[in-house]
């Protein structure tokens, strides 16, 4: 594996694992923000029941364990880089009693699965942060079964995610962050239209198509809001790291002032915008 694309991928999986205690506090919160997109994959997979499904990105194992539990005949296999994340998802799924799920640690840009394995291919907010997008196309192109469905979810533009944009914003203003490298791993990776279309039809799937899910996120207050994303937001906290006090203040003040100007009628509530890519094989 190339040297930069296996220091990434070390990266993703040290600040996942970090960041796992987090996830596992706010999984109901985190879940049921992100369920909209999960019954969109679960929609366009058209499952019969039957199906070997692979859950890729499956963190705490969502959509996977749903997915499973709708596979009366068939099973989940959810992959992460993020030993401490499945951990997570193993555990919720002896809580929900969801027994055809299995969990595997591995890299989706080196899969060792056998090619045709699966049946259909289910990935939530996972394919902006891959080391390599192509590997990953190629591999799960590889693993899916002739006919076989698969269907991502991904971050469309920040100007439709003020869930994310409005710390992100005014950290900005206050700690300098040097500029993404061109095709680095980012929330925004995917946004640009006609992106994930092109990187799934160049290895080969077909009649693909892209929809938008667009709503709000209630955070019920802004205090909670600041908890979750310092408890959750990997690239937050990264660039909260390097501030001395007053700066952090002054962050969380300006933060709090703009959340609250898009709740001026005492709401915290903030909007999100995903899209969701299908194809077949």
């Amino acid at each position: 594996m190339d040297n930069q694309i296996e220091e990434i991928r070390e990266q993703q999986k040290q600040s996942w694992n970090k960041f796992s205690p987090g996830w596992k506090k706010w999984d109901d919160f985190n879940m049921e923000f992100l369920r909209p997109m999960g019954e969109a994959i679960i929609k366009n997979l058209h499952l019969k029941g039957d199906e070997h499904v692979l859950d890729v990105a499956t963190g705490t194992g969502e959509p996977g364990l749903t997915i499973a539990s709708k596979l009366p005949n068939g099973k989940v296999t959810g992959i992460d880089l993020a030993e401490d994340m499945l951990l997570i998802a193993h555990s919720n799924a002896q809580k929900k009693k969801v027994k055809n799920y299995e969990t595997r640690t591995t890299d989706v840009g080196d899969l060792t699965f056998k090619s045709e394995s699966f049946d259909a291919i289910s990935c939530r907010m996972g394919f902006m942060f891959f080391p390599s997008m192509d590997m990953a196309c190629m591999q799960l192109y590889r693993v899916l079964k002739p006919d076989g469905r698969i269907s991502v979810s991904v971050w469309d533009g920040p100007e439709h995610n003020d869930w994310i944009t409005t710390i992100m914003n005014v950290i900005k203003k206050h700690i300098p962050l040097p500029p993404p490298k061109p095709g680095a791993p980012g929330m925004f990776r995917c946004a640009q239209p006609g992106k994930m279309e092109e990187l799934l039809a160049l290895v080969g799937f077909k009649y693909i198509t892209r929809e938008r899910i667009s709503s709000t996120v209630d955070y019920e207050s802004f205090d909670r809001y600041w908890e979750i994303m310092m408890d959750v937001g990997a690239p937050i906290v990264a660039a909260m790291a390097g501030a001395d006090e007053h700066t952090r203040n002054i962050i969380r003040l300006q933060t709090e002032k703009f959340f609250k100007a898009k709740n001026k009628t005492g709401k915290a509530k903030l909007n999100y915008s995903a899209l969701v890519i299908s194809a077949q094989k």
